[in-house]
Order: structure tokens, then C-alpha cells, then sequence
């Protein structure tokens, strides 16, 4: 239950230490209105985290089973200038973890947002958590109103819990064949998708091709085994949609640390399915997630097999090198990691395949994973051409060519 609580060791890290009292609302978490979940109760709960001054700290203990958690805000355009930390208990154990920092943004341009979030975190089986907000290193601190803590139950998969094996997406046809052959991918009913969750039809890309794919990682933690990739899916199927008021999951494909393709949004694994991951730049690009933070973890080679993969047969059934170049028009004002600025509308130059920050200002897709991308190029290139020169079992290996991104043009 939620409950009245102090932590007192927040004031060492420059928070405000707050007594705080949430009380009992609707099924016993958060309260009414918009501090509930957006779409059912079952598999999501909340709880307002109340904000003083220069910071806030929420502590739940003997909460009903968690796995994955975020934190949300009433405004989706708006973004949180501050610092979010958690950390959670562990069931069975009561051991603590340690304190886990939120990607603070996970504005991905979804038209159907309600609420504006952080990227949600896998953080295992938990009945306890801790939440502390506070400024950012320097010094910045802004905070969004209607802050809220939320904690999602994965559930065992599908609208009726059914278990079974793990299906293919639907085979392509000869007629849809690129010059790269499509990877194995695990179809959402294999990894348990509710789709009663995401009732409406898909939408693909105005243009009817994809130019470019947009590489993610999903931030969080990478303490998930890969038998537990379904559930994390599941955990962010449900974020996305009950937490965000998104349509459905925002990836078009996510890869799991042992290199396990996964469909994404529906609407067809060999169509140009629009999707929600890269603002401003969603109507012509495609978006592959590899779950787990990649800031200070170098992929396995595997990941950067499948990514390239992926990338080299989508890429290709639009005749699109994996190695060129693109231009993408901006459908809004931006400014990527690096600093560089855009108008709505303005055409600005691409990799083919590129890291969500070169668009949008995000460490997405972390450092390491980033780096990497000259090695997913080129490996792409190899299994277009149809060998598997640049493929390796080992690790991540460096390659020559950079991560650059063109100006808008004038």
C-alpha cells in the first residue's frame, strides 16, 4: 500500500525530503481522475508524486507485484528539467536495488499522446519502490505538472493470459522480396501482445516508403535475461498505450540483447507501418528499439547482426542503400543532441541508418550503441550483397566511416 513516508538520506543528494501521504483511490493506487491510468486498471497503477520547492520523494512499500515502472506528466508537449531516480525491492529477497536514473524524455510525436513520460524501466519482479526528483547536475530543474508515478504488471501475455510458442511474423511474398532476405522475427502473438489494448487500425507512411531507419535503445536496464524479452515487450506495450495514451507500442521492431528480432507496431512487418519514435521524423523513417541502456554497455555482436539485418532488408525492399544518404523533411521545429537546429519543414540530410539523437535531442541510442552504428552500416551493406563479409560472433568491432548529419539545407 502506499502509505505516509520519509527518506531522509535525500537531503544528502540536494533533494527536498518531503512527508508525503497518498491515499487509497480506485483499486487501491493513486486516486481519481488524472491520476488514474488512461486505458483499464489491470495491468497498470499510479500514484501521484506531489512536488515543494526544488524537489520531491515518493516511497511505496507492499505494493501488488510490479515489473516495469516510469514517470509521467499531464502535458505531452511538456519536458522534465530534473534529475529522476529509482530504485525498487525486489520480491522474495525485500533486498533493495540501487538507484536507477530515467531517461527523463520519451516524446516520440505519438498524435493520440495524452500524458508525457520518461522511457519506462524493466525493473524485475518488485513490491516496493522509491522515487526521488530533484535538479539536474547543473543545476536545472523544471518539473511538468501532474507528476506521477506509475507501475506496470506485464501479465503473461494476451488478452486471456495464453501461453504458447513463439510464431514468425507472415512470410513475405516473392513480389515484396528486397535484396536482402528477411530475418526471422518473432510476430507480436509470440511475444504475447494484448492487442485488445490497441484497437485501432494502423496507419502507414503518407510517402509509402521507407527512406531511413532510426536505431533506439529503450534506456532503463539491461538486467533482464532474454527469456524475459517478452515481458519487457509487454511492459512497454502497455506503457506506452495505458500510461501515454499512445495507439499502440511506438517501435516498429525491437531486438533483444540476444539479438531476437521482435514486430513492433502492427500493421504488417513487409509494409511502411507508421509508427511513434522519432519526433518530427516518424512519416518517412522506421524505428528499431534494442531493448536494455547502451551508454555504457557495448551491444553483443549479435544485436548488431540483427539490427543490421533488419535495417539491410527493410532498407532494400524501398531500394535503399544502407550506407547513402537521405533527406527527410522536418514535420516539426527541432534540435538534435549535437546541438544543431531546424525548422518545421526544413530538409535536412540523413545516414539511412542513424541513432535517434541525430534527430531529436536524446542520448538515445547511448553511447556505446551509437558508436557501433559505422558497424551496422557496413555489416548491412554485406548481407545486401548477399555475403556475410562485416558479420562476427564476437562483440562490437570499430569501423571507419562516422555518424555525421548534414545541415538543414537552405
Amino acid at each position: 500500500m502506499w502509505s505516509r513516508a520519509r527518506w531522509a538520506a535525500g537531503a544528502a543528494a540536494g533533494t527536498l525530503v518531503l512527508d508525503i501521504f497518498w491515499g487509497a483511490g480506485a483499486h487501491g493506487y493513486g486516486g481519481q481522475g488524472a491520476g488514474a491510468p488512461l486505458k483499464g486498471l489491470d495491468r497498470s497503477r499510479t500514484a501521484p508524486i506531489p512536488v515543494v520547492r526544488d524537489g520531491a520523494v515518493l516511497s511505496g512499500t507492499d505494493t501488488r507485484p510490479f515489473r516495469m515502472l516510469g514517470v509521467t506528466w499531464d502535458d505531452p508537449g511538456a519536458h522534465l528539467a530534473a534529475t529522476v531516480e529509482v530504485r525498487t525491492r525486489a520480491m522474495g529477497t525485500a533486498r533493495w536495488s540501487g538507484w536507477l536514473k530515467l531517461d527523463g524524455d520519451d516524446a516520440h510525436g505519438e498524435e493520440t499522446a495524452l500524458r508525457g513520460g520518461t522511457a519506462p524501466v524493466w525493473v524485475g519482479p518488485s513490491d516496493g519502490v522509491e522515487v526521488r526528483v530533484g535538479p539536474t547536475p547543473d543545476g536545472s530543474f523544471a518539473l511538468p505538472e501532474g507528476l506521477r508515478l506509475d507501475l506496470v504488471d506485464p501479465g503473461p501475455g494476451g488478452p486471456a493470459g495464453s501461453a504458447g510458442p513463439a510464431p514468425l511474423a507472415e512470410p513475405v511474398t516473392a513480389s515484396q522480396a528486397a535484396a536482402a532476405p528477411r530475418p526471422a522475427i518473432v510476430s507480436r502473438a509470440g511475444w504475447g501482445a494484448d492487442e485488445s489494448l490497441s484497437p485501432e487500425a494502423p496507419a502507414y507512411l503518407p510517402g509509402g516508403k521507407v527512406k531511413a531507419v532510426v536505431v533506439h535503445h529503450t534506456a532503463g536496464s539491461n538486467t533482464y535475461t532474454c527469456a524475459e524479452a517478452p515481458a519487457v515487450l509487454r511492459g512497454i506495450h502497455a506503457y506506452h498505450v495505458q500510461q501515454l495514451g499512445w495507439k499502440d507500442i511506438g517501435y516498429n521492431f525491437l531486438v533483444d540483447k540476444c539479438g531476437t528480432l521482435y514486430e513492433g507496431r502492427k500493421g504488417g512487418v513487409d509494409r511502411a507501418v507508421l509508427a511513434a519514435h522519432a519526433y518530427g521524423f516518424n512519416t518517412e523513417t522506421s524505428g528499431i528499439a534494442v531493448l536494455g541502456d547502451y551508454t555504457d554497455v557495448t551491444p553483443a555482436g549479435a544485436v548488431l547482426d540483427s539490427v543490421a539485418k533488419l535495417a539491410a532488408w527493410k532498407l532494400g525492399q524501398y531500394g535503399v542503400s544502407p550506407t547513402g544518404t537521405t533527406t527527410l523533411t522536418a514535420g516539426a521545429a527541432g534540435r538534435n543532441h549535437a546541438g544543431a537546429t531546424w525548422a518545421k519543414g526544413a530538409k535536412l540530410s540523413f545516414p539511412t541508418i542513424h541513432g535517434h539523437r541525430d534527430g531529436y535531442n536524446t542520448e538515445c541510442p547511448g553511447e556505446r550503441l551509437y558508436a557501433q552504428l559505422p558497424t551496422i552500416r557496413a555489416r548491412a551493406a554485406a548481407f545486401a550483397a548477399g555475403t556475410s563479409a562485416g558479420t562476427s560472433r564476437g562483440g562490437a568491432v570499430p569501423a571507419p566511416e562516422g555518424n555525421a548529419l548534414a545541415l538543414p539545407r537552405t
